[in-house]
Formats: structure tokens, C-alpha cells, sequence
């Protein structure tokens, strides 16, 4: 097995963005890996590159360097450390690790950013750090890299078990990097729910949420029915049925807005295909990491088709794909009557110019299932790809409507399959 996980995609991106102007800034759920891909494996390749280490300069403000003793870093003291430690006119590379801790500081990486021989580079886990007030105090300049906890690749790399034993690992476990070293599966569990409880509570305060067992109940909720249609209304419903809670919709909507900011969940919003328009409120909420998915859940057993499906989102989101799920409306004949009807794609993937639409199925046994999976890419008219990725081991295949089929392996452990 190698040392680490090297990282590769996240590397090559830091790599094709050194010395461009701009700040980068490395996004992703917390414990996702963003400090040790910035401060172990770019900075070993700077060094690798002849970068001198006293170069190389890495602060963080729960380091020791900007508050010993202290509840918040002093903006003023990670000036000082700066002006300490950047000392000449040579090249600098400035890792600035959770930064959201020190008031202010979008001001001292605009001064930085503006030196010609300073390249920034900061983390944090938060969406707004390019969407909100830290990407307009920038003024543009800053360009996101987005991580997320290990795909089935990378949680794969150097394995030697047999792929299935694999899957059913990485499905109940994830990829969080915290638990790789673990041995056994109650280690991985309590690890696991340790990081739930932390990254929800954390949530919580920043955002100050005072109804804490309400907006866990939201948490919960969306794990327990991942990759399904959801609203607020139905998600208030719901923890009224479940709970006996009662939180109007606008609090739920405050909630889900506070997950998505904090990157615990990522939304699909629902594209109508041949309307060309989204809905309004139907969203799919997705969580980075099947672990985390697992603890939010209690550990109860999983559907696997809905864990299929928030992986092969995420793989998706990590390749750089943007990600809606589709609609696609027609008038059919049923019993001398004709009736509207909605047919789902489970996924619409772009990137650029490009589209692909993506179906889903457990397996392909027999041709009526086929015919049933199918419908809705043959309903659509335009010329971009269609494919099916299938969850048995099969044979790759374009059938005779020009749909791909691929099982899930090849998609999941070849980036080209797709």
C-alpha cells in the first residue's frame, strides 16, 4: 500500500493554477482533506520543484503561531507573522489554513495577493467563501478549487481486496480521509459519529441556530431519504409526523441553507427538459460522504439504489461536472385515455458545453426493465449523450438507440469512461 492517498486531481489543479495572479481557494467539507492536500502534498511538489522551504510559508490560526491563550486570532497578529516571515524579494507561496476564524482577514490576502512576489493560497469550509462576502472583498480575483472526502478510487488505491468487499466498505464508511487508519468497524462508527455530532454542532454556531434538536432533525431527515424529491414544506411535515417538532417552512429553508453553506449537502435542482426551465421548490439533497451518510442514519441499513445514487453525484461533482436531475413530460395513452405524465432522469450532467444524461439501475435483467430504465433518455430529442450506469458487473454496450450502458466499476475507477 503506498504511504498516502496522493490526491492527484486536486494536485494538478493546484498545480495549473501556481502563479496566476488570483488567490485559490481550496473549498470542501470539513476533515475533507484540504489542509493535507495544501500542506503536505502541493508543499512536498513545491520542494520537489526547488522551492526553498523557508519559502513556503504555512499559517493557521489554531496554530500556535497566532493565538496562544486566545478565543479568536488577533487580525493584527497574523499581519506580524507575515511581515515575519516573508523576509525578501523572492518567491513566496502563503498557505492560510481556516481562515474564516480571524475577523477581517479578506483584507490582509487582498494586500498580500497584491505583492508581485506573494502567491496565496487559502482553505475553508464554507460555500461563501466564493459565492459570498470573501469572493466580492477579492474583487473577483480568486479562483476555487473544490475537495471532497476520497472517491471509490482513491479509496481503492492500493487495495488488493476484491472490489465488491471494496464497495460494501466504502458504502457504509465512506471516504472520509479521518478514517482510513482505523482498524476495526466499531473504531470506524464511533469516528465517524464523532465527526457527524462535530460538523452539525459546528454548523449550528456559526450559524447561530437556536432550536438545535429541530435542525438535526432536518440533518437526519435528508440523510434518511437522500437522492428524493424535497421541499420545506415537506421536510416541516415530516418532522411534525416523525418528531412531533413543529418548525415553519422558512425555518426548514433557514436550516437548508445553513447545510448547504457549510457544504454538509449539495442540492440537485429539477431541470424540466422540454420546458428548459427548473422547478420552483423540488430539490434532491445529497451528502458528501456515504460515512457521514451512514452516521446520520444511525447506522440502519441503507437503500442501496439511493447510496448508488449519492455516489455517483458526488463522483460527478468531483470530476468538475455540474449536476441537475430532469424531467421529461409527455401525453400517453393509458386505458383510451391520455394523461400527462413526468418521467425522471436521475441526472443531468454539463460541463461546458458539454451534456450527458445519466439513468441509474441496480441491474438490467431482463428487457421489459431495460425498456422501463430507458424511456425517458429515448422521450429526449436533442443529440447530446445518454447513458446508463448499471450497478452489476457488465460488459460495456450502446444499444440500438444510441444509449451507453456501463457498470458501475468501470464508471466509478475510470474518469474516461464517461
Amino acid at each position: 500500500m503506498t504511504e498516502y492517498i496522493r490526491r492527484d486531481r486536486y494536485l494538478r489543479q493546484l498545480i495549473s493554477k501556481k502563479d496566476s495572479g488570483e488567490v485559490k481557494i481550496i473549498t470542501g467539507l470539513r476533515r475533507c482533506g484540504k489542509s493535507w492536500l495544501l500542506g503536505k502534498l502541493y508543499h512536498d511538489w513545491l520542494t520537489g520543484q526547488g522551492v526553498p522551504e523557508d519559502h513556503i510559508v504555512s499559517i493557521s490560526p489554531d496554530g500556535q503561531d497566532l493565538q496562544p491563550g486566545a478565543d479568536l486570532p488577533d487580525p493584527l497578529r497574523l499581519i506580524h507573522c507575515l511581515r515575519e516571515r516573508i523576509r525578501d524579494d523572492g518567491r513566496y507561496y502563503v498557505f492560510l489554513d481556516g481562515l474564516q476564524k480571524v475577523p477581517g482577514f479578506e483584507r490582509t490576502v487582498n494586500g498580500l495577493n497584491a505583492r508581485d512576489n506573494v502567491d496565496v493560497y487559502i482553505t475553508g469550509s464554507d460555500s461563501e467563501f466564493i459565492s459570498g462576502g470573501t469572493g466580492t472583498l477579492l474583487r473577483g480575483r480568486c479562483d476555487e478549487v473544490r475537495g471532497f472526502p476520497l472517491t471509490f478510487s482513491e479509496f481503492s488505491e492500493g487495495r488488493h481486496e476484491q472490489l465488491s468487499e471494496l464497495w460494501k466498505e466504502y458504502c457504509t464508511f465512506g471516504g472520509m480521509p479521518e478514517i482510513m487508519g482505523l482498524g476495526t468497524p466499531l473504531e470506524k462508527r464511533d469516528c465517524l459519529a464523532r465527526l457527524w455530532d462535530m460538523i452539525c454542532l459546528d454548523i449550528a454556531q456559526r450559524s447561530h441556530i437556536r432550536k438545535r434538536q429541530a435542525f438535526e432533525g432536518v440533518a437526519d431527515l435528508l440523510c434518511s431519504s437522500v437522492g428524493s424529491p424535497a421541499n420545506p414544506s415537506r421536510i416541516s411535515a415530516s418532522l411534525k409526523n416523525r418528531s412531533n417538532l413543529s418548525v415553519s417552512d422558512d425555518t426548514v429553508r433557514s436550516y437548508l441553507g445553513a447545510l448547504e453553506k457549510a457544504l454538509l449537502f449539495s442540492v440537485a435542482r429539477r431541470f424540466s427538459i422540454r420546458e428548459r426551465r427548473y422547478s420552483r421548490n423540488i430539490r434532491k439533497y445529497f451528502i458528501p460522504d456515504t460515512g457521514l451518510l451512514s452516521a446520520g442514519t444511525g447506522f440502519r441499513q441503507q437503500d442501496f439504489p439511493h447510496v448508488m445514487e449519492n455516489i455517483v453525484f458526488n463522483e460527478l461533482l468531483a470530476r468538475g461536472w455540474r449536476v441537475d436531475t430532469g424531467i421529461v413530460e409527455s401525453r400517453e395513452s393509458r386505458d383510451g385515455r391520455q394523461i400527462f405524465c413526468q418521467r425522471e432522469v436521475d441526472f443531468i450532467a454539463e460541463k461546458g458545453s458539454d451534456r450527458v444524461y445519466i439513468q441509474l439501475a441496480s441491474a438490467l435483467t431482463d428487457e421489459a426493465e431495460k425498456e422501463l430504465v430507458t424511456r425517458p433518455l429515448r422521450m429526449i430529442r436533442d443529440s447530446f449523450r445518454k447513458i446508463v450506469i448499471v450497478g452489476s458487473d457488465i460488459a460495456p454496450y450502446t444499444d440500438e438507440f444510441g444509449i451507453s450502458c456501463i457498470g458501475l466499476f468501470d464508471f466509478l475507477l475510470d474518469e474516461k469512461a464517461l
